[in-house]
Order: structure tokens, then sequence, then C-alpha cells
């Protein structure tokens, strides 16, 4: 068994154990960090696609062009540099121009032409209206109300509302942290950007309907022992999840990750930017909530409770009277019987006065000889 997995077995046994719940001050603390860089992104806006603002899209078909020479003409013609170019798999280039930049499409086309020496019937003009684009913007936001409610009909039917709760709470964390690193970092927001967002939040779902589900098994009948409180048992089913979580993270994200950064870095395949890094910093945030956000928060929810609150004084009245106990045995061993009688001789040779045992039998006995 290689050392990963053997530490993997310990956790589950419980041999070992990582205090993720009792440290959620921590936790909460980085998690209100992370999110209020991600507010300050998302105050400065978001670098919306034609999709949702509307504008128009060319295709130019030049061998040879490059993004730079496409992106000096469409700055040119647009007074400013707004337009946004990208190379295609087919080697054609791809111009993006909002509706902002107060130039129509024909007239676009035609100068595009003239400034590139390409002939007009070679430029593929697509015009998408801001009506369109708020019509998508629009199902986007609905789509995603309709995904947070039934989310939490399911999981306070199948559970419990504090895990309803502390779900939506890790769901709604993880996008906020997403939707501002898009902020943050510039990155376009297209279709593919929210397809991403919710693949992302069902990602983060399944992890933490994982770890809710062995809470749930190490919680049944607490209240009936007084060995372990709440937290700690949640901790402990957090534990025996922890490197199935990691294991499924790592196997996420490197796919993802080779999209990002070889397909969209090195091969400047930029199309893939927009899904790939919602992909990669939901993962890492979905995984990150459902072991320091989701789960000691459940756990600070239901140490709320009246019979929670019963279990923990009986649990700490437990421990402090073995914890007197066995300073008691201690002290009594320190003090006590250490293996000798009165005489110095040790226990259990009394009356045998160091005699030898060989002599001491036969003395006294008929020899047996006639």
């Amino acid at each position: 068994m290689s050392r990963f997995g053997n530490i993997g077995h310990r956790l589950y046994q419980g041999e070992i154990s990582f205090d993720f719940v009792g440290r959620r001050k921590l936790w909460y603390s980085i998690s209100g960090v992370i999110v209020l860089v991600a507010a300050i992104g998302l105050a400065m806006g978001l670098h919306l696609g034609i999709e949702f603002k509307g504008g128009s899209v060319y295709t130019v078909h030049k061998p040879g062009l490059s993004v730079s020479q496409a992106q000096d003409v469409a700055n040119k013609i647009t007074h400013d540099s707004t337009a946004v170019v990208q190379s295609t798999d087919k080697g054609d280039v791809r111009i993006q121009v909002s509706s902002a930049s107060g130039v129509d499409a024909s007239t676009f086309t035609e100068q595009l032409s003239k400034e590139l020496s390409v002939p007009a019937n070679e430029v593929d003009a697509q015009v998408i209206g801001p009506s369109w684009g708020h019509e998508i913007s629009q199902k986007a936001l609905l789509g995603l109300v309709i995904f947070m409610v039934l989310v939490t009909i399911y999981l306070a039917v199948a559970f419990e509302w504090r895990m309803a709760a502390a779900a939506l709470v890790a769901l709604i964390h993880d996008l906020l942290i997403t939707i501002g690193v898009y902020a943050l970092v510039g990155f376009e927001v297209t279709p593919g950007t929210v397809i991403g967002f919710l693949t992302i939040l069902g990602y983060s779902l399944y992890d933490t309907v994982v770890v809710f589900d062995t809470v749930k098994e190490n919680t049944k009948g607490i209240t009936k022992q007084n060995k372990r409180t709440y937290s700690e048992a949640a901790n402990l089913g957090l534990n025996q999840t922890l490197v199935r979580s990691i294991n499924t993270t790592v196997v996420a994200l490197l796919p993802v990750a080779a999209l990002l950064f070889i397909g969209g870095g090195l091969l400047g395949a930029g199309t893939l930017n927009d899904i790939s890094l919602a992909l990669f910093i939901g993962l890492a945030a979905g995984a990150y909530s459902s072991i320091c956000v989701a789960t000691p928060l459940l756990a600070q929810l239901k140490e709320m409770t009246p019979e929670m609150k019963d279990l923990a004084k009986r649990v700490a009245a437990r421990r402090a009277a073995d914890a007197k106990a066995a300073e008691q045995a201690a002290e009594q061993g320190e003090h006590g019987d250490h293996g000798e009688d009165e005489s110095g001789q040790p226990a259990g040779m009394v009356g045998q006065r160091n005699q030898p045992v060989g002599r001491a039998r036969g003395k006294g006995r008929p020899s047996g000889k006639h």
C-alpha cells in the first residue's frame, strides 16, 4: 500500500485526524479575505462578451494574417482598443466589436476589407443585437436561481435544513470567488463561461453531499452516548472522505489545467479560456468549501441546538471524571505496593525463609527404603 493510501486508511479508521471543524474561525477568515478580494473585482465590472451586450463578429479569411495586424486595423476603425481579436482553429482571424463602438456592420466590413486588402466576400459578418444578449442574461440568471432552489429543497428533504443551508453558503462562496477572479483577470464572460459556472456548482454540491452523507452516518444516534460531540463526529466524517476529495479534485483539475495553461496559454487557443478558467477556479474553490466551509458551518449550526449542547456537557463531564480517575490511579501507583512484603522479601516467598527447596521438601519424610 502506498504511503498516501496508508494515510487515507488511518484517517478513515480515526487513528490520525486533522481538526478542520475546530479551526473553523481560521477557514472563515481565509474565505472572508478571498471573497472580499472577489467583491472588489466585481465592483470593477465584468468583461461581458458580445453575446450579452450585443455587437458584431467578423471572421477574416486571409492566409498569413496575424492577430496583432488585425488588432491594429480594428482599433483604427473603432477609434479605441475595445475590439477583441482572436485566431481560430482554421487559421482565420475573429474580430469582436461591441455595439457601443457606434460603427455599423457594413461600414466596418468595408473598411476592414480596404485596410487588410481582402475581398469583401472573404469577411463574414454576424450581428448580435443587445436584446438577444439581454434575453440570454435573464435566462442564465433564472437557471441559476432555479438550480439553487432545487438544491436547497433536495438537501432539506434528503438530510436536514441545516445541511441545506451550509451547502447553499458553500455554493454561493464558490460562485462569488469564481466570478470575482474573472473580473480581476479581465477574461471575457461568454455563454461558455455560464456553462462552466453551472458545472462547478454541480461538482461542489456533489463533493459536499458525499461529506454530509458520511457525517450523517457518524452522527446517527449520537445523543445516546457521551464519548464524542457532534463537531468531533463531523470532523471524523470529514477526515474519512478527505483523501477521496483530494484525489477527485486532482484528477478533475489535470485536464482543465491542460486546457487553460497549455491550450489557452502556450498554444494560443483563446476560445478555451472562458470555460477552462471557470472550471479551474471553481473546482479548486469547490473542494476547499466542502472541507473548510460547509462541514464546519454545519457543525456550528448543530452545536447551537439544545440536544447538542447537553451532549457537549455530558462529554465534558465524562472526560473530566476519566481524567480525575486516571490521576487518582497514578497517585496510588506512586505510593502503593511495590511487590515486597514487610520483611523486604518478594511477595509469594513468605514462610520459606530462603531455604533450599529440595532440602526443605525431604526434611522429616521417610526415605522410602525398607
